[in-house]
Order: C-alpha cells, then structure tokens, then sequence
C-alpha cells in the first residue's frame, strides 16, 4: 500500500538557503552562534564558497549553499522560520540579534493571538517569525 510505501521511504523535505556573493558561511556562523538548538552536521567548501552545507537551525535540519550564479531573485518573506520560545529572555536575546542590520516587519509586541512576536527578515535576508508559547 502507499502508506507502507511512505514507511519505508527515507524521502525528507528539508528549507535550502542558496546565499549569493559569498555569503553562506558568515550566514551559518551567525546562526550557529545565535539561534539555541542549532548545529553543524557538514560543510563542503571549494575554494572558500559553501558548495553544500547541512546544518541545524532551531531544531530544523537545513540545507545552505552559495551560488556561483547571480539570480535576480533572494530570499521572499512568505516563506519563514517560525520559532517558538519557553522564555520572554530567549526570545529577546534572539530577536536583539536577527533584528541587528535586518528589517523588522512586525516588530515585537502584543498582536492578540501572542504576547509576544515579531517578524524580521535578517541581514541575510532570512525572514524569521518568533513567537513566546
């Protein structure tokens, strides 16, 4: 049957950042460094450019290259990490970084359906939803 099928399957859905100019590894280190419950699983590097990393972000493997090409489109904020947060603090320490040189397009507050949330794209592009349980 095709849920016995789907059983077997090692098929997986995975977000893939492609940056541009270069880009990838500063992006990977600021989240690393950043975002809790992220990680470095590998980095494949050629000539200094991120070919094919897979990392960790809140939680969420994710796949990260640099392009070679320049496109003419980048990262959309209809397509965002949606984070939730245990504690006010957290949430904080996390919105002062992505906020930092990125846009805020709901800036943290009290919108009814959360206390506290904020929408921000990063100084990468990245659009970020974060949100106190």
């Amino acid at each position: 049957t095709i849920h016995e099928t789907q059983q077997r399957s090692t098929m997986s859905a995975k977000p893939f950042f492609m940056f541009q100019d270069g880009k990838a590894q500063e992006a990977i280190d600021f989240y690393l460094t950043n975002v809790p419950n992220s990680s470095s699983v590998s980095i494949k590097k050629e000539n200094g450019i991120v070919r094919m990393a897979h990392i960790v972000i809140a939680g969420l493997a994710v796949m990260v290259i640099d392009s070679d090409i320049k496109h003419q489109f980048d990262f959309t904020p209809s397509m965002s990490l949606f984070v939730e947060f245990e504690s006010e603090e957290g949430l904080l320490k996390v919105h002062n970084a992505l906020s930092e040189g990125g846009k805020e397009m709901m800036p943290l507050g009290d919108y009814g359906f959360s206390k506290k949330f904020a929408w921000i794209n990063d100084k990468f592009g990245v659009s970020w939803q974060l949100n106190l349980q």
